[in-house]
């Protein structure tokens, strides 16, 4: 390119290369005189012995004339401007237009639903999830996950195209819904039903949790919907340690009549009646 500029910035050598004197690296060409049918009649013989011709205009060597000189020697000519789309210089470098490679492009993300037991999340901390691939893997449950938080898995997605990357795995978790807790934060709740004889003289009452059954003990004299906590035993937290268990007490009446407790209560209500309700149910 440098050497195109400076001859064409030269106007004696311009004109030698206009009359075939040098080539488009300013060397010095064998000349030949008189060819018939060639305006100025020189040509250019090259090392594969194959005559080139050299344009003799009024206006003198263009820069694209001494440009394709100078790539027509490296095996392929310089395309012209308007010899096609992406033409121009160097475009026709090695005999032709390069090829284009299409690009890499990431492939997409998979939305993926983790259906999490709570057992789980208080005993193992993980869950099984199905890739797009078909291969099932083992997810970590964050410390303290929630309802609907979202785990990354990179480049376990769909695959990319032209070999580029493949897109991520977004696992959304959700609870699997339990026949015994309530799920309010990292808090469990919890209704124990209670025989009317353990709310009135006290028990101690086997409790469900997620890590295995505990004796609660009941007070005396116990109403029915007062709640219990069992510090611990809920979910685990962002921070440190688990949340809590609530239990709420539910007495529950005999399946049938019995006579004796119905004679008890008529006596009770005689001698010992109490008032169940505040003023606000006048």
């Amino acid at each position: 390119m440098n050497q195109a500029y400076e001859i064409v910035g030269d106007k004696e050598k311009r004109a030698q290369f206009d009359r075939g004197e040098i080539d488009a690296e300013g060397r010095q060409r064998f000349q030949s005189h008189g060819f018939e049918g060639y305006p100025g009649g020189f040509e250019d013989f090259g090392a594969a012995g194959g005559a080139r011709g050299f344009k003799s205009t009024a206006g003198g060597g263009s820069f694209d004339d001494i440009l394709n000189d100078i790539f027509g020697s490296f095996g392929g000519g310089r395309a012209r401007p308007g010899a096609g789309a992406g033409a121009g210089p160097g475009a026709g470098f090695a005999g032709g237009a390069r090829a284009r490679t299409a690009p890499r492009t990431k492939g997409k993300n998979a939305e993926i639903v983790a259906r999490v037991s709570l057992e789980d999340i208080v005993n193992s901390g993980k869950t099984q999830v199905t890739l797009p691939s078909g291969k099932t893997v083992n997810v970590t449950l964050p410390k303290g996950v929630e309802e609907g938080e979202k785990i990354r898995l990179k480049g376990q997605g769909y695959p990319g195209e032209n070999g580029g990357p493949a897109g991520d795995a977004m696992v959304e978790v959700r609870f699997k819904p339990h026949k015994l807790f309530e799920v309010k934060g990292s808090d469990l709740h919890l209704d124990l039903p209670l025989a009317l004889y353990e709310a009135v003289l006290g028990a101690k009452v086997r409790t469900p949790t997620l890590s295995g059954a505990v004796n609660l003990a009941i007070p005396p004299n116990s109403s029915s919907g007062k709640t219990m906590r069992l510090k611990g035993k809920g979910l685990p937290t962002k921070t440190s340690g688990h949340g809590d268990l609530l239990v709420k007490l539910q007495i529950i009446m005999p399946p049938h009549n019995d006579e004796e407790l119905e004679t008890l209560m008529k006596a009770w209500k005689e001698i010992t009646p109490y008032r169940a309700r505040g003023p606000e149910f006048d």
